[in-house]
Formats: C-alpha cells, structure tokens, sequence
C-alpha cells in the first residue's frame, strides 16, 4: 500500500461531496483518486475540485481499480450489498455510510462474507462514536464513577427530510443512531423494541407518523427510550441522558457534557444540521479510519470503530422495530449469537 492511501469515494451526495472536501482538506496521509456516482456529471464536477482525481463510471470497476487502496461508500442504501461484497473480493478496506444493507438478511451475508476473509474490512459510519461529548459520557461510564448505568433517555430532532422520507425510515435512518449509541454506551446488545406513535405533527407531510417513540429493552434488562421527531421545523437536536446508580449526565445541550453531581450551565445556539452538529466527529472518524487501514497489513484488522457486526445488529433492531411500528406491540430482535459466526 502506498504511503499515501488512494481513495474511491463512491457516492458523492451531500455526506459524499462532503467527505471528498474532508479527505483533500484535513485528512492526512490520504488523497480521493477516484470519484463515481450514478450521476457521472456530478461526479466529474467533484473530481474537478480535487487535484488529479479522475471519473470511473461503474462503481464496481471503481472497488476494483488498481489505483484504488480504499473505498469510502455514500451511495444509496440499496446498493450497499453489491459494492460491499466486491469491496471483499478484491480485499479493499471500506467506510461505509449507514446502513450497512437495507435487510437483516443481506447484513447477515454481508457479515459471514467478511469473517471468511479472516480480515476486518468494514467500519460502518456511525459517527456519533467519535464525537467528544458521546466520547466524555462513554468514558464517564466506563470510569463506573456514576456507578451502573440504568435508564437511557434520547432524543433526536431534525428540520426537515426528503419529500420521500416514510415512516418506516425514521426507524431506519434515522432511530438507527439511536440504537448504536445504546450499544455503544452500554455495552450490551438490544433484545426488543416497541415504537409508539403519538398523535402526528400537523407540519408532517400526509401519512408520515411522526413523531415516534422508541423503548428498548438490553440483554441486562436495562431501558432505553428515543423520542424521534424529524419534521420539528427547528433545527437539528440530538441529546443523550444516562440515569445510573449514582448520578446523571447528559450530552447535547451545546455546551459540553452536563453533571447532576457537579454545576453545570444550560444556554446556546442549536445547530442548524447533522453536518455542523458532527462535523468535528466525521473528521475523527475518517482520520482514524485512514490510519487503521496503513496499520491493517500487518494486523489484518482495518477499522476503528463500528465494524460489520454493529451494522448488522442495528438492521435486526430496526427490522424489529418496523414491524413494532406497524404492530404497536413490543417485538422480539432476531439476531444470531455473534459467537456463532467466526471472526465476527
């Protein structure tokens, strides 16, 4: 591998144009070679901001171009199978966007297929686990200064969404965060999931159920509860409370994370969206990314952070959580034993 990485970013929406500016402007020892999306004159106007990146028009032949080391995934959500799997073909190391497949089944694939290389190939970009505040509640925990976690409260706010954002989708695109934060922080996995869907915001486009709670259970028993609220007209809130044997925290109010047990300040402006909210977050997560895959040739592991496994896992929660919604009853998470499935 060079020792420059040379990377494909396939998908080059909003999150993708954004991490092609990121590599070229802050990430070191890495540059974009390659830009694909299924809207070739997007990708050439891409391309052309970045000095010697070029256009491969089939994604696939983008994975595997002998110029490319690593591959960056922005693309639609659909497709992620496909390019995944030639991602582990030609042994090339991946981000990939959440989701990491649109099914459980797919994930499920996806994750044996990994775990046959004998190689860890794919970090899925749940970013939340590199911002500093989710970080500072993690360690918090980990410290056992507040003693066991107990209850989780979350809650997650957006403006707007896409004209084509259905009920369904809020569970997962975007409860999906939701659910890697519980894991995340507790260390556990989420065995059963219930969505309530109170009375429907009037500024909601027609059939959207919105907003939606979320309860899940842990394996210990633990609770957790998302509120899910996309159409606030507002701006963009994420917040996370953790209520444990000895004390509180909570993060997201914008100023750093906040104690019961010692003085905290409450004020501030609220970001206007996810970039802005996480930006800082996306660049720890592409950075590390970038230096796990220069060490993995000799450790055989080319991740840090959330790997194939989370990404599946948190498609059984929200496959669950679909049919909750549409039930209105708790559901049970069919997962695998992670045991069961060799190197995951």
């Amino acid at each position: 591998m060079n020792s420059e990485l040379r990377i494909a970013v396939l998908g080059v929406g909003r999150m993708g144009a954004d991490h092609v500016q990121r590599i070229t402007r802050t990430i070191s020892g890495a540059r974009v070679a390659v830009v694909n999306d299924y809207v070739t004159e997007r990708a050439r106007e891409i391309a052309d901001t970045v000095p010697g990146a070029r256009v491969v028009e089939d994604p696939i032949d983008a994975i595997a171009d002998p110029e490319v080391d690593a591959v960056v995934l922005a693309t639609p959500g659909p497709t992620h199978e496909k390019q995944l799997l030639a991602c582990l073909e030609h042994g090339k190391p991946v981000m990939c966007e959440k989701p990491l497949t649109t099914s459980v089944e797919t994930s499920l694939e996806v994750v044996r297929a990994e775990a046959a290389t004998g190689k860890k190939l794919i970090q899925v970009g749940f970013m939340r686990r590199f911002d500093r505040e989710y970080e500072q509640l993690k360690a918090l925990l980990d410290s056992g200064d507040l003693g066991r976690a107990l209850v989780v409260h979350c809650a997650h706010r957006n403006p707007e969404v896409p004209p084509h954002f259905d009920s369904a989708m809020i569970v997962r695109d975007s409860l999906v965060h939701e659910v890697d934060v519980a894991r995340f922080l507790l260390d556990e996995e989420i065995t059963k999931i219930q969505i309530i869907a109170p009375s429907a915001n009037p500024a909601a486009p027609e059939g959207l159920r919105d907003p939606q709670i979320a309860i899940f259970t842990t394996e210990s028993g633990r609770h957790v509860d998302a509120e899910v609220f996309v159409t606030t007209g507002i701006a963009y809130e994420v917040r996370t409370e953790v209520v444990a044997e000895r004390g509180s925290a909570m993060i997201g109010l914008d100023v750093g994370l906040v104690r019961t047990s010692a003085p905290g300040v409450r004020g501030g402006t609220i970001t206007p969206g996810f970039v802005e909210r996480f930006g800082q977050a996306y660049d720890v997560e592409i950075q590390r990314w970038v230096d796990a895959v220069h060490a993995g040739a000799e450790t055989g592991n080319y991740v840090d952070g959330p790997g194939a496994w989370d990404g599946y896992a948190a498609a059984a929660v929200c496959e669950a959580g679909v049919l909750s919604l549409e039930s209105g009853e708790p559901v049970a998470v069919d997962m695998v034993a992670r045991a069961d499935i060799s190197g995951a």
